[in-house]
Parts: structure tokens; C-alpha cells; sequence
């Protein structure tokens, strides 16, 4: 019987090796690697390409309620449509229990705005804001036996933050059911005081967004994450890392053998705070938490990939509107840094980034690049193998990148929801020309030809109760 598909004469890297072959795909599924492997109805000509298992974004922001007045400028539709552009096959976005919410009615009310609309496949981290006897008793265990395997907790924001018992008590929760606790580690009581000085100063421009969240901020609350985990003894994730002082922080509680990983994301490699240092408003597109630092900075977050200190390398898309009133120019945020929508779109553009800011310019290699984006996503996150490799019975979520290919990053060229992308004019080296989702081609050559609606839901097993089997 012929194949569906075979891509033919391209390199596959996966997280373990670099190889010449072709695959076979049917239903969906990569049924057979190999030379001369037949016939099939459509032909991939892979010649002079990198083929690459589709990216997994396990960290984006869709569809989320931001505050009044405020809307996220990415649903699922423009969301996972950005992402496909990118290269990305899955997205893992943020389901947000409100205050007195259940989490099974935030879920029936994320899944309804998802439902039929995206164009690669998702499922969802829960976000815990009230963790009540009932949430934590009853609906979270629950939920995990669903396959809701990821939770998400706050250390910061109004509505959101938990307080040390409560983090214990969620811990304490995910170490019972085998759930991923994901941890935001900001110390909400010195940003608001930090805060509250500058603005009392007058000091009100979203430069100060950075002013008001330094790099202690960060490094006492991530201390503080792996000190409450230690004590529970579950793994964690801290997100978003920004900063030397945090990665160390991760990097000592992992050489004594806690399970704590860590996360990084594009703007923490070619950001910097002064780049929030713009007339007018144009700093608060690039107001995002924990906000960008230095070159050290920097570079400690590179320290961070190569060393493995960081499992994951994430996008954390959260995409607002600039010129808008429900966007970055709200009303109160043109009063002060402290009500400026919190966060920047980058789900597309991830990929290109560390691909040519760390492998071509021999920062990391191709295969840890394939870990870092695909494989210890899925392997951490409960969708390995189906996800985030190329083997045989794996679905078909498969990248095409030209890898010489020169591309001056413009906001055209994401297709967000958004209208701007804070990497607006940056040059890189290497681009996903084709993206394939279970077996069917989402965009070619920068053209959407996917329907929106192939991209589904995704059930996922618990992890495996150790975080070793991803790539560190």
C-alpha cells in the first residue's frame, strides 16, 4: 500500500542524532525511516534541508483574560496560525482559574473559545489563583487523572499571587497526583514597594518597568520556589529565567540533586532593559515579567542552555496590541509603567531566534537546538513520543528549515494577532519554510494552506516522576 507522504533526500536532527534519510508518513503517523522506500501520493523534496521535528512552545499565552479594558491580541485562531509560521507543530497555553472560578468552568470556557479554531495542536497548563479545600482536593487530582498534567502557580500580580501555604498546599497537591508545578518567581511585596516609591518619585515611564522588578526581585522569589519545592520534594519548572543570579540559584539546587528546571526565552537573549528606554510609549512594547536585563544577563542565560541548566527554551507569547486602547496604550498605562499590559508576542519567531543566535553561530548544537525547542517539551510535559521526536509511530509534526537562508524579522512575516513584534529588524540565518502537522502541510513557504480546525486537543500522561529523562 502507498504511503500519504514521503519527504525525501533532507537531514534529520532529532535530540540524539543528525542522519540522512527519508520518511514515510500514513494516517497522520510516521510509519517507516529509510532509503528507497517506495511510492507515495505526495512527494516532499527535502534536498539541502534541515528536517526537524516541530517545535513545542510549551509556554504562551492565548485568549487570557489581562484586566479591564485590556485584550489579548491573540486567540487560538492567530495564536496557533503565528506558531505554524514559526515552525511550531504544539502549543501548550495557559488555562486561568479566576478568583471563585472552578477550574472545570474555566476549562469548559477555554476549550469552547478553542474548540475548531487552531491551526496546530495544543493542550493546556491550568493556571491555580484560589486554590480552595475543593480545587485542591477535589477538581486538581481529578483533573490530573483527566490529563491535565501541568499546573501553573504565581508568585506576583494582584488576583494571582499565592502566598508561601498556598504554594505549599499546591506543591504538596502535585507531588500526590505526578502533575508538573510550573512557578512564575517575582517577589510580589518588593515590586509593590518598589513600585509605589517611583511613581511617588514620579518616575512613571515604562522604563521603570524594569526599575521596579531588578534582578533581586527574581533571584529571592526563585530561591525561595526551590526552598518551599525541597521541602514538599516535587519537581518544579521555574519559567521565564532572565538573570545569572537565578540560574544559579537553579543550577545549585540541581547539583544537589533536587528536581528543579528551568526555562529561558528569547527575549532574555537579545533584549535589554534599555531597549524599554524609548520616547513616548514605544518602551511598553517591551514591557514583559521578569522585564529584560544586560549582557550579562545574557550571556548567564546562554551559560543557562549550554550547561544545561535549562531544560526548555519557551517563547512565553503574550501578545497586546500596540496602537491600541485595550493594548499597550490603555488609558492608565499611558499614567504609569505599573498598568501597561505585561507581556510581548514571540510564539513565531522563537525557533528563528536560538537557531540563529545559537546554532549558527556555534553557541549550541543542532541536536541540543531540537531538545531545547521539541523533545524535553514533550518528554517533560507528557506527549513524548507521540511529540517532539521523528521515530517511527510518532505523529507526523515534522519542520522543513532552509538553514542559510537570510530573513530580516518583520512583523508581516509573523502573523499574530498583534501589530508589532518586539524583534522588529532583526537579521537571522535560518528559516522553517515548511511546517507539517500529524501529516498535513499547515504553511508552505510562508503561505498559510492549512485549514483552521486541524489542530486538536491533546490528552497527555503523567510525566515520568523524575524530570532525567529530558535532555539536561
Amino acid at each position: 500500500m502507498p504511503f500519504d507522504t514521503i519527504i525525501r533526500g533532507g537531514t534529520i536532527a532529532t535530540a540524539a542524532d543528525t542522519f540522512a534519510c527519508d520518511i514515510a508518513i500514513r494516517d497522520g503517523r510516521i510509519v517507516a525511516l529509510g532509503h528507497d522506500l517506495g511510492a507515495a501520493e505526495t512527494i516532499i523534496d527535502a534536498r539541502d534541508r534541515l528536517v526537524l521535528p516541530g517545535g513545542i512552545d510549551s509556554h504562551v499565552h492565548f485568549a487570557q483574560p489581562s484586566g479591564d479594558g485590556i485584550v489579548m491580541a491573540d486567540g487560538f485562531a492567530t495564536g496557533t496560525r503565528s506558531a505554524a509560521f514559526g515552525g511550531n507543530t504544539t502549543v501548550l497555553p495557559f488555562c486561568l482559574q479566576q478568583k471563585g472560578q472552578t477550574l472545570r468552568e474555566a476549562l469548559r470556557n477555554y476549550h469552547a473559545q478553542a474548540d475548531g479554531e487552531c491551526h496546530v495542536d495544543v493542550a493546556f497548563h491550568l493556571i491555580v489563583t484560589d486554590p480552595t479545600d475543593q480545587v485542591l482536593g477535589q477538581e486538581l487530582p481529578a483533573l490530573v487523572q483527566d490529563g491535565y498534567t501541568s499546573l501553573k502557580v504565581f508568585m506576583t500580580y494582584e488576583g494571582m499571587a499565592l502566598s508561601d501555604r498556598e504554594l505549599l498546599e499546591t506543591m504538596a497537591v502535585a507531588r500526590e497526583t505526578g502533575a508538573v508545578l510550573m512557578v512564575h518567581a517575582e517577589n510580589f511585596d518588593a515590586i509593590r514597594f518598589l513600585t509605589d516609591r517611583l511613581e511617588r518619585a514620579g518616575n512613571t515611564a515604562p522604563r521603570f518597568h524594569a526599575t521596579s522588578r531588578p534582578i533581586p526581585v527574581e533571584r529571592e522569589a526563585t530561591h525561595r520556589a526551590i526552598s518551599l519545592s525541597e521541602l514538599v520534594d516535587v519537581p518544579i519548572m521555574i519559567v521565564h529565567v532572565s538573570n545569572r543570579g537565578a540560574m544559579e540559584e537553579i543550577r545549585r539546587a540541581q547539583q544537589r540533586g533536587l528536581n528543579v528546571m528551568g526555562e529561558t526565552c528569547p527575549q532574555y537573549l537579545v533584549l535589554t532593559e534599555k531597549d524599554l528606554d524609548q520616547l513616548n510609549m514605544e518602551g511598553s512594547k517591551y514591557v514583559c515579567s521578569p522585564p529584560p536585563r544586560d549582557v550579562d544577563s545574557q550571556k548567564a542565560c546562554w551559560e543557562g542552555l549550554q550547561q544545561n541548566v535549562f531544560s526548555v527554551f519557551s517563547s512565553d507569547h503574550c501578545p497586546f496590541r500596540y496602537d491600541d486602547p485595550h493594548g499597550k496604550l490603555a488609558p492608565k498605562g499611558r499614567t504609569s509603567f505599573r498598568w501597561v499590559p505585561n507581556g510581548i508576542p514571540g510564539v513565531a519567531t522563537r525557533l528563528p531566534i536560538l537557531f540563529s543566535e545559537g546554532v549558527v553561530k556555534g553557541r549550541i548544537d543542532l541536536n541540543a537546538f531540537v531538545a531545547l525547542t521539541a523533545t524535553n517539551h514533550a518528554k517533560i510535559y507528557g506527549l513524548y513520543p507521540r511529540k517532539g521526536t521523528i521515530a517511527v509511530g510518532s505523529d507526523a509534526d515534522i519542520a522543513l528549515w532552509d538553514p542559510k537562508r537570510k530573513v530580516t524579522i518583520r512583523h508581516d512575516l509573523v502573523h499574530d494577532g498583534s501589530d508589532y513584534t518586539p524583534y522588529e529588524g532583526l537579521e537571522v540565518t535560518g528559516w522553517p519554510v515548511l511546517t507539517m502537522v500529524r501529516g498535513r502541510v499547515v504553511v508552505d513557504d510562508g503561505v498559510l494552506v492549512g485549514a483552521k480546525g486541524h489542530g486538536t486537543y491533546l490528552q497527555r500522561t503523567r510525566p515520568p516522576a523524575r524530570p532525567d529523562s529530558a535532555q539536561r
